[in-house]
């Protein structure tokens, strides 16, 4: 057998395993996470949407969801690192969301307090 055919045999029985195997594209395995990249690009789409238009619970439900996902992924039987990998960028997208509501609801405190200054003076 020469060089050139035992490298295409060895390449023809990696696609086939991966084509065949127990996370690929014939089991949801392989589907979900790639139809569940759709809501990473919308999270991805929210970072341009004003922070006093974000959802709280939606955000919370997204960071809380991707992360316990994301540890699923990792203990179930076969383990699903491209399953692992979407979670955890649903479960970033979801923090990140909250950290921009956090800080618009602080930076709004700040406008309301009165300024020291002015309240001497009235």
């Amino acid at each position: 057998m020469s060089s050139a055919s035992a490298a295409t045999s060895i390449s023809q029985s990696a696609a086939s395993r991966f084509w065949n195997g127990p996370t690929g594209p014939k089991t949801i395995w392989f589907w979900c996470p790639i139809v569940k990249w759709g809501i990473v690009g919308a999270g991805l789409k929210d970072i341009n949407r004003p922070a006093e238009k974000l959802s709280l619970s939606q955000s919370m439900t997204l960071a809380t969801t991707g992360l316990i996902w994301a540890r699923y992924s990792t203990v179930i039987v076969p383990v699903n690192y491209n399953l692992m990998s979407v979670n955890l960028f649903v479960g970033a997208t979801g923090i990140y969301q909250l950290l921009r509501i956090w800080q618009y609801e602080m930076d709004q405190k700040k406008l309301k307090q009165p300024v020291a200054g002015m309240a001497a003076m009235a």
